[in-house]
């Protein structure tokens, strides 16, 4: 019997009506995953909305500012029962205390400047609620991440979001090519968040005018030290500030409190040259700071890369591409020298300042949109 070619392609990509698409919505509270959600029910798919519990709902209550705390949870089960379609609340907060707090106070303990939001859609979003998403038979999951997916000559590809200035690509390097096949990112296309608001708006939903999440879900205030501290209790200790030419210039309450590049709030001043942090050593407890030119790096070793280009990442000496090495930063031209299947060395044609250990390099296209993947900057060049 020949296969019935009749059925149009919906908005998802499925060959099937939307009412018999199953897509899982990952809504955190806000107003991006709460406009996808409407949108999508409005569209006529078959919607399921799964917020994640990732960590003390009794202490997130009273925050603002930051995704999956208490307030969130209520704004997205909220979202649902206005817009008609069924929502779960899954408590992780297990799973994201191993995958991703535990390491983020280890990493910082060790030096480095961790990106514990990349950690999260890598090892909790994109895997166990992935895998929760195919257990509820749904076709495919949907977030509010400001990110395309476009179908290639060899399969879907991941490029950079429309509006620049949302775009969070960087944070999503790790995707895979399994987990890209079955993610969907409806605002990416989307030419600015006022768009969103607008939609939502239009949807009338209570979120519409919800600020912006700021924070790391997990650290209130941005106060990343005082988090260290309460899960690694005596982490900081005391011990000197000291220049890179040897000279002893005061004195700090933890290495925990400083990262690569910081200038403000040293604590040593009468000094007549502005002074940066170029170096943590933590073995014995020093916080190294120099001139500005001292963080100037060109070399960059990367570990652990997800390679998202249609040629194996062994298949040739060196790529020409683009690289951010900060989130905040703009992509600049890179070589990047395979080691290994997911280890390289990345060369700057112009060198970069403040690179550290901890920190994400993420690989772009030259002039283009798309992304291919990246790694972590494991240590200091």
């Amino acid at each position: 019997m020949a296969l019935d070619t009749s059925t149009p392609i919906n908005s998802l990509g499925f060959a099937k009506p939307p009412s018999e698409t199953r897509v899982v919505v990952a809504m955190s509270g806000g107003v991006d995953s709460s406009v996808v959600a409407a949108h999508l029910a409005d569209q006529g798919y078959d919607v399921v909305g799964v917020t994640l519990q990732l960590y003390d709902h009794g202490a997130a209550l009273a925050k603002k500012g930051a995704c999956c705390a208490g307030i969130d949870i209520h704004d997205a089960r909220r979202v649902a029962e206005e817009r008609g379609f069924p929502h779960y609340v899954l408590d992780y907060e297990n799973i994201f205390k191993d995958a991703v707090i535990d390491e983020f106070a280890d990493s910082y303990l060790a030096g480095a400047t961790p990106v514990p939001c990349i950690r999260c859609n890598e090892r909790v979003k994109f895997k166990d609620l992935l895998e929760t998403a195919r257990d509820l038979e749904a076709d495919c999951m949907a977030t509010g991440h400001y990110i395309q997916r476009k179908m290639g000559p060899d399969g879907p590809e991941l490029h950079s979001a429309e509006d620049a200035n949302r775009d969070q690509s960087y944070f999503l390097f790790s995707t895979t090519p399994e987990q890209l096949a079955f993610l969907r990112f409806p605002l990416g296309h989307l030419p600015s968040k006022q768009a969103t608001r607008e939609m939502a708006a239009q949807y009338g939903l209570s979120v519409a005018d919800k600020p912006d999440s700021q924070d790391i879900c997990f650290v209130p205030n941005g106060d990343y030290a005082s988090v260290i501290e309460k899960l690694r209790p005596g982490a900081a200790e005391p011990g000197e500030i000291v220049h890179a030419d040897g000279r002893v210039l005061g004195r700090h309450t933890g290495v925990i409190h400083y990262t690569i590049g910081q200038r403000r709030g040293l604590g040593i001043g009468g000094l007549s040259d502005p002074l940066y942090v170029v170096k943590l050593d933590v073995g014995s407890k020093q916080v190294i700071v120099g001139p500005k030119e001292m963080l100037a790096t060109r070399t960059i070793p990367v570990r652990e890369i997800n390679w998202l280009g249609d040629a194996p990442f062994t298949s040739q000496p060196e790529w020409h591409l683009s690289v951010k090495v900060r989130s905040t930063r703009p992509p600049r031209e890179a070589i990047i020298r395979p080691l290994g299947d997911t280890t390289a060395e990345v060369e700057l044609l112009t060198p970069e300042e403040g690179v550290s250990p901890g920190q994400a390099c993420v690989f772009y296209e030259g002039d283009g949109s798309r992304i291919f993947g990246g790694g972590w900057i494991w240590r200091g060049a």
